[in-house]
């Protein structure tokens, strides 16, 4: 069985658009193996966030059906992470104090923070290591540079250890150097515990390193034109984008996104 499962997905965002047959995106359908990472690339304002409310359980479809674990999406989903191009931290908590929100305003472990505080806060600290933030834990965000916040706010959507990760730009707002540590540290964190990635991009690049599969999303209203199975080896490194292999699958992704954009027509594969 798929992790995720959409079945002829259509959204139209209220009664009136949905009477006009004005949809945001139409006929989605996907399967996700559980464990996948998948990237959804596209112009801007095909309907990648929209496909990514309606994800999270933010958004019910107006036509088709959802299923995540097995299960049909009816609400706000718990077993979901989520993190954006902004990070968001509040100014006035630490850094630790900032991964383990999650942890307090969320059942069931908000009515078992008091006594679970120091098991909460080494999960939390293990994470952060792991993003090469150890030591940082008593750091204000304002003492972060924006790549030591994105890292923060990728463990704060990972701390209460969803099936689940999705990244709406998460890197969009770095620079080159910062936005492929990132990368790595990404790879590392999904290899070791295995929770599914959907990440909303507009990196061609960043979308064939990470991904297991890319979607490539049409003009609005979104659909699905291209899925791109990546077979490069696991696990990659930096080195690898530099190859033929590579260039060569960004290149292809590139001609598609460069039809839509013209022509709204997919080139032919």
């Amino acid at each position: 069985m798929a992790f995720v499962d959409f079945q002829n997905v259509w959204l139209a965002y209220n009664e009136e658009l949905l009477e006009a047959g004005q949809y945001a995106v139409e006929d989605i359908t996907l399967k996700v193996n559980d464990g996948e990472f998948i990237a959804i690339v596209g112009p801007s304002g095909c309907g990648k966030s929209t496909f990514m409310k309606l994800t999270t359980g933010l958004k019910m479809p107006s036509k088709g059906s959802i299923q995540i674990g097995g299960q049909p999406v009816t609400g706000p989903l718990k077993i979901s992470g989520m993190s954006f191009q902004a990070p968001s931290l509040l100014p006035w908590r630490t850094t630790l104090d900032n991964v383990l929100l999650p942890l307090e305003i969320v059942e069931p472990f908000r009515s078992e923070f008091k006594q679970r505080k120091a098991e909460f806060e080494a999960r939390a600290i293990d994470l952060l290591k792991s993003v090469g933030l150890g030591g940082y834990e008593r750091k204000f965000p304002w003492e972060l540079s924006g790549g030591m916040q994105q890292r923060a706010s990728i463990c704060r959507a990972l701390v209460h250890e969803p099936k689940m990760l999705l990244l709406d730009e998460p890197f969009g707002a770095l620079d080159a150097f910062t936005r492929e540590e990132l990368w790595c540290n990404l790879r590392d964190l999904q290899a070791l515990k295995k929770f599914n990635v959907i990440l909303v991009t507009h990196d061609l690049r960043e979308s064939v390193f990470l991904a297991d599969t890319v979607y490539v999303m049409s003009k609005s209203p979104g659909r699905f034109v291209l899925q791109r199975q990546i077979d490069l080896p696991r696990p990659r490194d930096l080195e690898i984008t530099y190859t033929p292999e590579f260039t060569d699958i960004v290149h292809e992704l590139r001609g598609h996104i460069g039809a839509i954009r013209k022509t709204g027509v997919v080139v032919p594969q």
